[in-house]
């Protein structure tokens, strides 16, 4: 039978090897807490919580292999934890293992039917993969036991405003701003979809002020100053990088080839968030000889950590781009493809692998120190436009995503990433194109087209109805839901509806706007 933690509690030598691997995970100490845990799985097999702990360890250590294993070792031992379903659940999401993760939210549910937080996961799950229907039928479960629940009402007026049903939404969330949701993110982020329903219902003032609501109660549960602090540390280390790259560098780089034994070119879609990376994704990923991968952590993994361009924080030398053996950068190369093919049953039937990560542009010098040979296709939309999408944006809190609760610093991010795209630029010494996302939405075909045949390949019918692929997938992205929809006007130009809130920022933006050919 299945055991929990307490069989470790008979021995202070068991207690005492556990608060020690714990500890190590925590501090991010992979290696030292892997050992320990390898040896308290050996000697308590049947504790589920341990196998689980080793595989976030085994993830930590870049082991996909073993924490898959250490995953299922846990899930086929979780009968009747629905929290450690849901929490194996949410790992294998991580890991973009989308099968997995429905599995274990699916599981979760039908162990403990009742539980808000398991149905709720699983709604979330399914408004992912488009299966509105059936997330409708989870909250509505929810609410039937629990009426007045936080999770479930927010989920229930989201469904509602994916549905176009904006009206409605508006009158749930108002009824649920109204009776003060106890969940901080519930809280604000009720305040963030209403912004957001009454943007699209035309009413752009009363929008503004719920989402800068919205804003100011973030920022109350972190310590923004501090994630602001390291994120400029880490941008002027990165400038200063930059600055001291050369063009003869660069051509230095490119007598490396990939390996012969990699059938696949690499190619790399960046640009600034919200540029409509996703949208020219999804256009390219719909070529049957391509396949695109939605903000993969492979390089980030299998290069950036293992081929640091810094010795320390802010710290970033052309050095270590420049005295990378070759063998360190074959390994590299060779990971990076594991890696990013690892979720994909069977052989992988394209001669391009595209990888789309705006937020990378930043390792662009990484990148092609690796890939000399890397294809780059930088997303280009109009700067106050991003802006003002980015500040659209309820996303997970981090060094970066904090920039998103001001438009100073919004604007700020976008002078950041675009510096070293406008730097790489310059440099030249690489194959680039850029897409402007006001052309694709006027011109799809020629415009894509163009694209396409910049990665080697020829114009495929099926990219012109992208979207019916795009329905049919799973997709990561945050605006998912905007892609598996036809082409639509209605982004182009947006930002003139909260032209006196951008007004402060005009100035900053106008160099991006005249650099990328949008009139001021």
């Amino acid at each position: 039978m299945p055991g929990d933690l307490n069989q470790l509690q008979r021995s202070p030598r068991d207690v005492t090897a556990l608060r020690s691997a714990q500890q190590h995970l925590a501090a991010g100490r992979y290696g030292l807490a892997l050992s320990g845990y390898r040896e308290l799985t050996g000697r308590f097999p049947l504790v589920a919580e341990l196998w689980f702990e080793l595989g976030r360890t085994a993830e930590g250590e870049l082991d996909f292999e073993l924490a898959n294993q250490a995953y299922r070792k846990a899930l086929e031992m979780a009968a009747g934890n629905t929290s450690l379903m849901l929490l194996i659940g949410h790992q294998f999401q991580g890991l973009r293992q989308a099968d997995d993760a429905r599995d274990c939210f699916e599981r979760a549910v039908a162990s403990n039917p009742t539980s808000v937080d398991a149905r709720i996961s699983l709604a979330m799950w399914c408004e992912k993969e488009n299966q509105l229907d059936q997330a409708k039928i989870e909250v509505e479960m929810c609410l039937a036991q629990q009426p007045q629940d936080d999770q479930a009402r927010y989920v229930q007026a989201l469904l509602l405003h994916r549905q176009k049903q904006n009206t409605a939404a508006e009158t749930a969330l108002r009824d649920l701003i109204k009776s003060d949701p106890r969940y901080p993110y519930v809280k604000y982020s009720s305040r963030h979809l209403l912004g957001v329903v009454l943007d699209e219902l035309g009413q752009y003032p009363e929008a503004m002020r719920w989402l800068l609501e919205a804003k100011a109660l973030v920022r109350q549960l972190t310590d923004v100053a501090l994630l602001e602090r390291d994120y400029d540390h880490q941008v002027a280390g990165r400038r200063r990088m930059l600055a001291s790259l050369t063009p003869e560098m660069i051509v230095r780089w490119q007598p490396e080839r990939m390996p012969e034994s990699s059938p696949q070119s690499i190619a790399f879609l960046g640009g600034h968030p919200r540029s409509g990376t996703t949208l020219l994704e999804q256009i390219l990923d719909a070529h049957s000889a391509l396949r695109a991968f939605d903000e993969s952590n492979a390089f980030n993994q299998e290069v950036a950590a293992k081929l640091p361009m810094s010795s320390g924080p802010g710290k970033f030398q052309v050095r270590s781009l420049n005295e990378q053996a070759a063998s360190r950068l074959e390994q590299a190369r060779q990971g990076y493809h594991k890696h990013l093919l690892r979720t994909i049953a069977g052989d992988v039937n394209a001669s391009v692998l595209l990888d789309k990560n705006p937020s990378l542009t930043v390792l662009l010098p990484q990148w092609l120190r690796v890939f000399p040979q890397l294809k780059v296709i930088i997303a280009l939309r109009d700067p106050r436009d991003v802006v003002l999408s980015c500040f659209f944006l309820n996303p997970v809190l981090n060094a970066t995503n904090m920039n998103f609760l001001s438009f100073e610093r919004t604007a700020r991010h976008y002078a950041d990433l675009m510096d070293v795209w406008l730097r790489m630029r310059e440099l030249g010494g690489f194959a680039w194109r850029e897409v402007r996302y006001e052309d694709i939405v006027e011109n799809l075909e020629p415009e894509g087209r163009k694209a396409t045949e910049f990665l080697g390949l020829s114009w495929d019918a099926a990219q012109n109805r992208y979207y019916e692929t795009a329905r049919r997938k799973f997709l990561f992205a945050p605006t998912h839901h905007e892609v598996r929809q036809p082409l639509y006007r209605r982004a182009v130009d947006r930002w003139k509806n909260y032209a006196e809130a951008l007004e402060p920022i005009q100035a900053k933006l106008a160099p991006y706007c005249r650099a990328f050919g949008y009139p001021i």
